[in-house]
C-alpha cells in the first residue's frame, strides 16, 4: 500500500495555487513534476560535482563521470538490458528516434518498407518519413479501429520480406491505448524486420523488460519519468548499435581523428557526441530510483484505479464523448463534450486551477482518423488523487454550462 500524502509531500510544485485555486495538475503526459530528491541531485551536481565527464584526470571530473555512469547502470537494470553499452543517453525520445531513423536512412534501400502505426506521435512519424525520403524506402501505416486499437490482422498482412523497420509506441500519448508490443516484435522478427518502441508514455506507468519484449530499440524520456528535461535513454541491441552509423560527429564519439580519416569510439560513446546534459543524466538515476522505491506494480494498480474512476465520473456528464476506448489503457483519458471546442473548456479549467492538455497532442493523424480538431486530455501520475478528478469533473460541468 502506498501513501499518496507522503508521495505528494515530495513534490514542491504541487503545493501551489493557480488563479487562486489549489493546483490540480493533470498534464503528466506532457511532463511530470519532480520529487525533491531529483531536484536535490541537480543542485548537488552543480554545487559540488560540476565538471566535464570522461575527459579529465582530476577529482571533480572523476566524481562527475562516476555519477553519470551510475545513472547509465540504473537505466540498464531498469530496462533489463544485458550490457551497459547498450544504453545511449540522448536529449529525449525525439532525439533517440532521430538517432535510429537517421542511421536507417543510410541502411535502407529503395523499395524497402518501414511500418508506423496510425496512433504515433509526430516524433515517431516525421523521422521515418525523412529516412524514407532519403533512402527511397516506402512508409506504410498500420491502421487502427474506431476504439483506437491497432488492427493486428492488417499488421500481419503488411509485414513481408521488404519490411525492415516497425516503429510503434508502447502507449499512445493521445489515446492511452496500450499496444501489444511483444506480439508485434515476434511477428516483425518472423519476416526479418527490426522494431523500435517509443516508450515515452510507458516509462512512468508500466514495467519495461526489453528482453521479454524482445525490442530491438526502446527509448524513454527523462522528464516523463519524474526526471529532468533534456535527458533520455535509448536501448539498442548490441549488434544493431554496432551496425548503425553515428547520428552526430564531434568530440567524445571518436577514437582517432586526422584530416584523412576518423575512426569512431566504441559503444556507447559512438552516439554521444559533445558535452551531454550531465546534470540531467546524473539526476535521471534518482528519478528511476524513486519509481522503483514505490514499486511499478504499486504505481500500476493505483493509476488504474484513478483511470477507471475518471472514466466513471466523466461519463456522468451529458454529451461526454471519449476518444479512444481500448480495453487496455494507461495514463490518460481523452474526451470531448458535445460540439464545444476543447480549447475553450481547457481555458476555463485553467482559471479553476486545473491543468489539462488540449489540441492534437502532436498526433494529428489520430485526430484526422476521428475527424476531430483535437481533444481534452487528462493524464495522470501516481501523485494524483480521486479528489482532483472530482474537481476536474466539476470544472468540465461548469465549463459546459458557460459555453452552451
Amino acid at each position: 500500500m502506498i501513501s499518496i500524502e507522503k508521495i505528494r509531500a515530495q513534490f514542491p510544485a504541487l503545493n501551489q495555487k493557480v488563479h487562486g485555486h489549489p493546483l490540480v495538475y493533470l498534464d503528466n503526459g506532457a511532463t511530470t513534476h519532480k520529487p525533491q530528491q531529483v531536484i536535490d541531485a541537480i543542485s548537488h551536481y552543480y554545487s559540488i560535482q560540476n565538471s566535464n565527464i570522461h575527459r579529465g584526470v582530476h577529482y571533480l571530473s572523476q566524481q562527475a563521470t562516476d555519477a553519470y555512469e551510475a545513472s547509465r547502470e540504473t537505466v540498464r537494470k531498469h530496462f533489463n538490458a544485458t550490457h551497459l553499452h547498450e544504453i545511449i543517453f540522448t536529449k529525449g525520445n525525439t532525439e533517440a528516434i532521430n538517432l535510429v531513423a537517421n542511421g536507417y536512412s543510410k541502411l535502407l534501400n529503395k523499395g524497402e518498407e518501414v511500418l508506423v502505426s496510425a496512433m504515433e506521435h509526430h516524433s515517431n512519424i516525421v523521422p521515418w518519413q525523412m529516412a524514407c525520403q532519403n533512402s527511397g524506402a516506402i512508409l506504410k501505416v498500420i491502421p487502427m479501429d474506431k476504439d483506437g486499437v491497432l488492427d493486428m490482422d492488417a499488421y500481419k498482412n503488411l509485414l513481408n520480406s521488404k519490411t525492415k523497420m516497425v516503429a510503434v509506441n508502447h502507449i499512445s500519448n493521445a489515446l492511452g491505448t496500450i499496444n501489444p508490443v511483444k506480439e508485434m516484435c515476434t511477428l516483425a522478427h518472423q519476416v526479418g524486420a527490426k522494431v523500435l518502441i517509443d516508450g515515452a508514455q510507458a516509462g512512468p506507468h508500466c514495467f519495461i523488460d526489453v528482453k521479454e519484449i524482445d525490442a530491438d530499440y526502446y527509448c524513454i524520456s527523462g522528464h516523463k519519468v519524474y526526471g529532468p528535461t533534456g535527458i533520455g535513454a535509448l536501448y539498442g541491441k548490441e549488434e544493431l548499435l554496432r551496425e548503425l552509423p553515428p547520428y552526430q560527429g564531434g568530440g567524445e564519439m571518436i577514437a582517432t581523428v586526422s584530416f584523412e580519416k576518423t575512426t569512431y569510439a566504441d559503444l556507447p560513446h559512438k552516439f554521444e557526441a559533445g558535452t551531454p546534459n550531465i546534470a540531467g543524466g546524473v539526476a535521471l538515476k534518482y528519478a528511476i530510483d524513486w519509481i522503483n522505491e514505490i514499486g511499478i506494480d504499486n504505481i500500476q494498480k493505483y493509476e488504474k484505479e484513478l483511470l477507471d474512476y475518471a472514466h466513471q465520473q466523466l461519463a456522468t456528464i451529458e454529451g461526454m464523448r471519449f476518444i479512444g476506448q481500448a480495453k487496455e489503457k494507461a495514463g490518460a483519458v481523452s474526451f470531448l463534450v458535445n460540439d464545444i471546442h476543447p480549447y475553450d473548456i481547457g481555458m476555463i479549467l485553467d482559471k479553476l486551477g486545473i491543468a489539462v492538455r488540449t489540441g492534437h497532442h502532436c498526433a494529428q493523424p489520430v485526430m484526422d482518423a476521428f475527424e476531430i480538431p483535437g481533444t481534452i486530455r487528462a493524464s495522470f501520475a501516481v501523485y494524483n488523487t480521486k479528489e482532483e478528478i472530482d474537481r476536474l469533473v466539476e470544472g468540465v460541468k461548469k465549463a459546459k454550462s458557460m459555453l452552451e
